[in-house]
């Protein structure tokens, strides 16, 4: 690291290089799981390239290198213990859990009707059971006149009408 820091570069690839090793066995001690170790290193590798000023080179390396590496292990610890605590690793519960999307959705859903109905229900006697007749129960033109006594144009023309009056009712059309 001495030569490294008096600018030789195959020294400075050459002493990060052989820290990899170091690096991994102190994140290992520490604790980290084995597919965030490659984290560490990086990190630890990139503190060090950020830092190398400050080795003492009456010092040992090793030494330095374990104290930054332990630190990066920490670091990531952490942050495992962060994202531990927010994520939710229980594929049933997962699956079992209704969508927000879903509930939202469906609570829109049940508000459309309940405003369709009130929409028909304000409708007059004639339109009203032609739309309940052709549209909710639907029967033909043919079931409904047979049903109701009424003729099948007379139905057509009630249901058109109400059809229309819902639209303004609800979405405000002309």
């Amino acid at each position: 690291m001495a030569a490294a820091q008096a600018g030789d570069r195959r020294a400075y690839e050459r002493v990060l290089a052989d820290s990899v090793g170091l690096i991994r066995a102190v994140a290992r001690r520490q604790g980290v799981a084995p597919d965030a170790v490659d984290d560490v290193v990086q990190e630890t590798l990139l503190t060090v390239h950020r830092v190398r000023h400050t080795y003492d080179p009456s010092r040992s390396y090793d030494a330095w290198l374990a104290a930054i590496a332990a630190r990066r292990a920490i670091d990531a610890l952490r942050s495992h213990g962060r994202r531990d605590r927010r994520e939710l690793h229980d594929e049933y519960a997962l699956e079992t859990h209704p969508d927000r999307d879903d509930a939202t959705r469906e609570t829109e859903r049940e508000q459309s009707a309940q405003q369709l109905r009130d929409a028909i229900a304000t409708l007059p006697p004639g339109q009203r059971e032609a739309v309940e007749q052709l549209a909710l129960k639907e029967r033909s033109l043919a079931e409904a006149a047979q049903h109701t006594g009424r003729n099948a144009g007379a139905l057509k023309v009630n249901l058109h009408r109400a059809l229309k009056a819902l639209r303004n009712r609800i979405h405000g059309e002309p």
